[in-house]
């Protein structure tokens, strides 16, 4: 194997150009701009990032396309990235000032740097090439009332880069990434900053912190660069353990470089499918849909037999694990009424009902239908696949499906893990809204008729427009409560509601006792009692905070147990 070096701008450049291509084993780009963040905030200290893994090869090997664009490779031997994909498409795509492209989606990387660092740089981050947590998607924001304007200009004022937002654009000592990289001239950053005189003593620091930003181009990395003789199949077992070594990859992305070295094209195959589901609301990661496919080949949902599957069953079972998501996208729409995965604990609860109604030739009766429909909202609202071993217990609910059981033994299966299937007050005490049971409270509150409590929309997670884009809202606001309370304690679930932007900002930091009247005089009480909310004057101020948590969770409990039918049982 073969050792050289190369500069972030030579490696930008031979992206550009095509002379560095991606091969189809590699998974997608997948960094938030936070991500990226991180990666400058490292280069720009001289940090360690690791290096890069290429093979340069003569042979015809599938291919896919990186984020950015590139023109056609000019030579006839290929240079192809197996490590490193993510910085390098980073790194790319901010210098060049390009948009990162991902699913058919563009959206353009804009970070901000603080001309005004502090000289000690305090904040310390971790950058990885983990994928997990990058998925982009709908999702419950939290109110934006909880951290003072002043509370976060001192902590964007301790960073040296940051994810651009347009009131920081503003300030003349932050500057975009990209113009400076795009320019070798100080004079309109200074200028901007308000230095008209070279002996401002901030001219010469200004100065020389954008030539260190420069000087990432310069920044070299090492490359491995791995042999020519090497076939597709070697390179691809290279690629695995080369990643499982390092823990950088996921167990989905090793499986994926295992099956399209087998079976080739099979990428573009996956993608078109996870694309459709996405264009129905269903955005999921490939790693769910690999998940899919093994479960339909082999019963069991584990990547370790991916090595010895022969491509004929991985083409048979990609065959029918294709209709058996579908069915489970149409399921959760339309039996269960949830029309995004933001909503799900878990996606292994597609898998299953997936291979439920494979195994029925979805063919499935009224009343087998609403047992199904019963044990996905408990699934959900327990936490079926979000405690424990995922994968074991998904395995054991693909079991019970091959030995032909149906929802009641599933039901069962999760009473054995949980105890009981309906739920108790005490069950949602600190709890908050990372939990299951938050997504499912959202589902019963607009069971419910739960409205804005201005514009009396329906809550939903698909509204446009910053004034009325669902959030969830503290009742009692963390101002409030801060020095009385632990933050834990004013994030509990009993403390969240779900309303619109607007109204979230215009409530602000007061207390439920100042700005209840209004809503009621504006929305009546349906505005609360849709939302389980107790609204007795004794309960509304800071002293009461406790006695209400524990009397909004009566409530709460028994309207999940209502939507969820466990009185039925």
């Amino acid at each position: 194997m073969a050792k050289a070096e190369a500069t972030v701008e030579e490696l930008v450049g031979m992206i550009e150009r095509g002379e560095l291509r991606l091969p189809e084993m590699q998974r997608r780009y997948v960094w938030r701009s936070t991500r990226v963040r991180d990666l400058l905030d490292s280069l720009y200290r001289g940090y360690p990032s690791g290096a890069i893994l290429i093979w340069q090869t003569d042979e015809s090997v599938p291919l896919q396309e990186f984020a950015v664009t590139q023109l056609g490779n000019p030579y006839q031997s290929t240079r192809l990235l197996l490590d490193g994909q993510q910085r390098l498409t980073s790194l790319s795509a901010v210098i060049r000032g390009e948009s990162v492209s991902v699913r058919g989606r563009s959206r353009p990387i804009e970070l901000l740097f603080n001309l005004e660092h502090p000289d000690q740089l305090s904040v310390v981050t971790e950058v990885n090439e983990d994928g997990s947590g990058d998925e982009n998607g709908e999702e419950l924001s939290d109110d934006e009332a909880d951290s003072s304007d002043d509370e976060l200009q001192k902590r964007f004022d301790r960073m040296t880069f940051v994810v651009a937002t347009k009131k920081l654009e503003q300030q003349p000592h932050w500057v975009k990434v990209t113009d400076v990289f795009k320019s070798d001239s100080d004079r309109s950053f200074l200028k901007r900053a308000g230095i008209t005189d070279l002996d401002d003593p901030r001219s010469e620091r200004y100065s020389q912190r954008l030539a260190k930003l420069r000087g990432i181009r310069k920044y070299v990395y090492r490359m491995d660069i791995l042999e020519r003789t090497l076939s597709y199949d070697e390179v691809t077992e290279i690629f695995v353990r080369v990643n499982s070594l390092g823990a950088k990859l996921r167990s989905s992305d090793l499986a994926l470089a295992q099956i399209t070295a087998k079976w080739r094209g099979a990428l573009k195959t996956f993608q078109i499918f996870q694309i459709q589901c996405a264009d129905a609301g269903f955005d999921l990661d490939l790693g769910l849909h690999l998940k899919n496919l093994i479960a339909f080949a082999t019963g069991q949902s584990r990547f370790l037999t991916v090595a010895n599957l022969p491509v004929e069953t991985l083409k048979q079972a990609w065959k029918e694990c294709v209709p058996g998501m579908e069915f489970a996208l149409n399921f959760l729409r339309s039996n269960a009424g949830i029309e995004s995965p933001t909503l799900l604990s878990s996606p292994f609860l597609l898998v299953t009902l997936g291979f439920f109604g494979h195994r029925r030739g979805y063919k499935i009766g009224a009343e087998e239908a609403q047992r199904l429909r019963h044990w996905m909202l408990v699934a959900n609202a327990k936490g079926r696949y979000s405690r424990g071993s995922s994968e074991t217990l998904l395995d054991q609910d693909l079991a019970i499906l091959r030995q032909e059981g149906g929802a009641i033994e599933l039901l069962e299966r999760l009473r054995l893990q949980v105890g009981r299937l309906d739920i108790a007050p005490e069950e949602l005490e600190g709890r908050n809204q990372r939990s299951a049971l938050f997504k499912t409270m959202f589902l019963a509150f607009r069971e419910a008729g739960a409205c804005d409590w201005k514009s009396n929309l329906a809550i939903a997670l698909g509204h446009r427009g910053a004034q009325h884009r669902l959030q969830f809202h503290h009742i009692f606001p963390k101002a409030v409560l801060k020095g009385s309370y632990t933050a834990r304690e004013a994030d509990d679930i009993a403390n969240l509601a779900f309303i619109g932007g607007r109204v979230n900002r215009e409530i602000s930091d007061k207390l439920p006792i100042r700005y209840f009247p209004t809503i009621l005089e504006n929305s009546g009480p349906a505005a609360f009692e849709t939302q389980c909310i107790p609204t007795g004057p004794e309960l509304l101020g800071v002293e009461g905070y406790k006695t209400f948590l524990i009397e909004r969770r009566k409530v709460v409990s028994s309207r999940l147990n209502q939507f969820l039918e466990v009185a039925s049982l």
